[in-house]
């Protein structure tokens, strides 16, 4: 009997050593997944928006944004806060509940085209002003497929805010 009683708190004591490394292994995954993919870009998932200067409601709110589905570069997470820029550049924190994996992105500069093809040469489609906002559907190589209102057609990838410099996605 003694013999199985030592057996036992072996095999428990096994246990619990498992556990404890499975549960480590689990944190360090979700504390990877957490912070892998920085920078990459979200949409604003509400027409209002706070961004405060901290990861925190005790922290004041330095902006409000009341446009729904602009994007906006994650660049620092902080548990439910995410750190933010947008397209001007301003940087400060929004509660990740506030973020849609929506695809978006807004014209920058000028008056830009958008091509029938991701090609110079191919027949315009539409002219976008400056802060146009429209869904990314894709994107390849110097290109990315947008669709602003019910018109789709392609621009080149550094005339949105928006998407990565080097990212490819269909």
């Amino acid at each position: 009997m003694r013999r199985i009683l030592t057996i036992n708190r072996v095999i428990l004591a096994h246990v619990a050593v498992l556990a404890v490394l499975v549960g480590v292994a689990a944190a360090t995954a979700l504390h990877a997944q957490s912070s892998n993919g920085l920078p990459r870009f979200a949409s604003l998932g509400s027409d209002k928006v706070n961004m405060r200067a901290g990861p925190g409601k005790r922290y004041p709110v330095n902006w409000t944004y009341v446009r729904q589905g602009l994007p906006m570069k994650i660049v620092g997470e902080h548990q439910d806060w995410r750190r933010v820029q947008d397209a001007d550049g301003t940087v400060g924190w929004v509660h990740r509940a506030l973020l849609s994996v929506r695809r978006t992105a807004v014209v920058t500069g000028a008056v830009r085209p958008l091509f029938a093809d991701p090609d110079p040469t191919s027949l315009p489609v539409l002219l976008a002003e400056p802060n146009v906002l429209g869904r990314v559907l894709a994107c390849r190589g110097g290109w990315c497929q947008m669709r602003i209102k019910d018109r789709e057609g392609w621009i080149r990838r550094v005339h949105v805010f928006g998407v990565l410099d080097a990212e490819d996605f269909d």
